[in-house]
């Protein structure tokens, strides 16, 4: 029992210590990048890989190509836009699908959608991005968009027209729905280990199906609801294939609408990453390492402050 315990202890130590290399490896492969960027990598919207045909010079201390600029605050905004409009469709939706399913769906139904969703986190994100591809991007430049600016002509960044189906929205769309799954299985499960006391408790006191459900159902699930937007931001924020599909591919261009052309972090390195392989200096290289470092950081802050938003909801509880 002794020894069982003790492999335990060391296997649960790998996933720690597994981050921790990926860290220790991604900041020493990008400390060039680090030294020559600086800050600036950051803030700046201007990547350029300069003139890959010249002979690298010499600048604070390590070679690049002349004319060689890397920042990336145009992908880290597109990466946080798109996540945060994906979670701002998901989570309403997720929420309204687990208490349908829970609280007034047939027993058949709720049992078909659980393997229905099963089935929908498991599709290749490739996939979901080929069908925005042909099917969303169309649909949006067509009728979604207009809708939208039709129904918001006094907000600017909803009214502007889309001059494509490629962009933020489509984007945010497929992400959340690859998104929704997670959410709602989540909140499936946890709403059905309430304990039905309390529901008849508060049918007893003349409560309202509605009222059970907003003011007992609801936040008796909070934590699990919490930790259940989390893990699909974290997937949102780290999805690659299908926002590299359908996002338009900005470069160096800050989006002005709702339908302007992005590229998140993590679509950017799967973009770029052959282009990058031509520099002979390797700083492009070291360079996308440097926004995945960035993107590992942001990922472990989000879980950082989901574990603090947890506890924090289970103490008030």
């Amino acid at each position: 029992m002794r020894w069982f315990r003790h492999g335990l202890q060391v296997t649960s130590a790998l996933i720690p210590l597994a981050l921790l290399a990926v860290f220790v490896f991604l900041t020493l492969y990008s400390w060039p990048a680090i030294r020559f960027n600086g800050l600036g990598f950051l803030f700046s919207n201007t990547w350029s890989l300069g003139n890959l045909y010249a002979n690298p010079v010499d600048v604070r201390g390590v070679q690049v190509p002349p004319g060689a600029h890397y920042g990336i605050w145009v992908f880290i905004v597109g990466t946080l836009a798109s996540s945060a409009f994906a979670l701002l469709i998901a989570v309403p939706v997720g929420i309204g699908v687990a208490l349908y399913l829970v609280e007034y769906a047939p027993h058949r139904l709720s049992s078909a959608f659980a393997q229905v969703a099963e089935l929908l986190a498991m599709v290749p994100s490739v996939v979901y991005g080929l069908w925005g591809l042909e099917v969303l991007a169309p649909l949006t430049l067509k009728f979604l968009a207009p809708a939208i600016a039709s129904a918001l002509p006094f907000l600017s960044f909803f009214s502007t027209p889309a001059n494509s189906g490629y962009g933020l929205l489509t984007a945010s769309l497929v992400l959340a729905l690859m998104v929704l799954p997670v959410i709602s299985s989540t909140l499936v499960e946890a709403l059905r280990r309430v304990p039905r006391e309390l529901r008849e408790s508060c049918f007893a006191l003349g409560a309202t199906r509605a009222e059970v459900l907003r003011r007992a159902l609801l936040p008796a699930v909070r934590t699990p609801l919490i930790g259940a937007v989390i893990l699909a931001l974290g997937r949102a924020l780290g999805e690659t294939m299908a926002v590299l599909m359908v996002s338009g591919g900005a470069l160096n261009y800050l989006p002005r609408n709702l339908y302007s052309p992005i590229t998140s972090m993590a679509a950017f390195i799967a973009s770029q990453l052959d282009s990058a392989l031509q520099d002979t200096s390797g700083m492009a290289v070291r360079s996308l390492a440097e926004i995945a470092l960035v993107l590992l950081v942001i990922a472990v802050i989000v879980n950082v402050i989901a574990r603090f938003l947890t506890r924090r909801v289970a103490l008030g509880a």
